[in-house]
């Protein structure tokens, strides 16, 4: 009667933290679209921090962690979003300290240059179209490598399994050609750098062609794959052999025991590392200013050349890559600490 007490009672407090999570989480989404209103969206966005920080049962949550999160992007927009209304929102009667500061701030030399580098001729446009660019570059290009990878890191992991149990024959030579010409790729695209391979199949291999984003695409996938590949071969490899005896022992192939047993333990194994790849491969797109496609980083290159001031365009380009690689890192944080949770049921 006791355990069975104290297991009613620990399950009664993780309901508990749960609900509290939940409200968190809760106060966390709705300080996102009421950031647009001066005293809302801070008041739930303070709501959402206060309860993280006050309870550190919850802290081990995801739903806690994302409302906080939340919250706090909503506290920074609301702050935002009200710096913009005190400037730039015309005012029926508007107080002299408020006049005053307009006053100072529009004649001030920061904001002479943000008009000068984004406003000026919308030069903003540019930044716009090539974050577009980045990132239809990028997900395309890890679609590619992941494909690729997959294909790879496949071939090598079952000529180093079945090497010993295939006894000669066509089935054990296709084997032997396909893992020695993984081999290369892996060793040629591991071996230059990726504005070299960029530039080689622009203007080499494929030098008639006019598509940059087909180009850019087929370059950092299949660059991406062999660093792919290497990730999912350390995962299938990181299975226990027995894993693999098992399945045999059920009257599995081969091919079965890879797709239903093996497969899956790698694949939880390599997640959190296949997400940092993609968020490499968003910075290493930067490079394709060489081939004279208009991605992000080109995109401020070009404000830069128009108006000869290089801090502001260069400074928020790397505030975007910066953003967007703290927003990636976190959901991989978040990734990790359900794959965990999951392991330890």
């Amino acid at each position: 009667m006791g355990k069975q007490s104290e297991s009613k009672q620990s399950e009664l407090i993780m309901v508990s933290r749960k609900k509290y999570a939940a409200m968190i989480l809760l106060f966390g989404i709705l300080s996102v679209p009421a950031s647009v209103f001066p005293v809302l969206g801070l008041v739930f966005g303070i709501i959402a921090i206060s309860m993280y920080v006050k309870n550190n049962s919850v802290k081990t949550l995801m739903m806690a962690d994302v409302g906080k999160t939340l919250g706090l992007i909503g506290l920074i927009l609301n702050l935002i979003i009200t710096e913009i209304e005190l400037l730039f929102f015309p005012l029926e009667k508007i107080p002299s300290w408020l006049a005053k500061y307009r006053e100072v701030f529009f004649a001030s030399d920061f904001w002479l240059d943000f008009e000068n580098n984004f406003l000026t001729d919308t030069r903003y446009t540019y930044i716009g179209k090539g974050l577009l660019t980045t990132f239809q570059v990028t997900i395309f290009a890890a679609l590619l490598g992941i494909g690729l990878g997959v294909v790879v890191a496949l071939v090598r992991s079952s000529y180093e399994t079945l090497k010993d149990e295939l006894k000669g024959g066509f089935g054990k030579a296709v084997l032997f050609v396909l893992y020695k010409i993984c081999g290369v790729y892996l060793t040629v695209i591991r071996g230059t750098p990726v504005v070299v391979q960029l530039m080689i199949i622009y203007f080499v291999i494929f030098a008639s062609s006019n598509n940059k984003v087909l180009v850019a695409v087929l370059a950092f996938g299949i660059n991406s794959g062999a660093y792919v590949a290497e990730i999912i071969r350390g995962g299938i490899m990181s299975v226990d052999k027995g894993q693999f005896e098992a399945g045999r022992s059920l009257g599995f192939g081969y091919v079965r025991t890879m797709a239903l047993i093996i497969i899956p333990q790698a694949f939880k194994t390599v997640l959190p590392s296949l997400a940092n790849e993609f968020i490499v491969l968003i910075k290493e797109t930067s490079v394709s200013g060489y081939i004279g496609l208009q991605e992000l980083t080109k995109g401020g290159d070009i404000i830069r050349s128009r108006t000869y001031s290089a801090f502001m365009p260069l400074i928020a380009v790397a505030l975007i890559y910066l953003v967007i690689v703290m927003f990636f890192s976190w959901l991989v944080s978040l990734l990790e600490r359900g794959l965990k949770k999951n392991e330890r049921r």
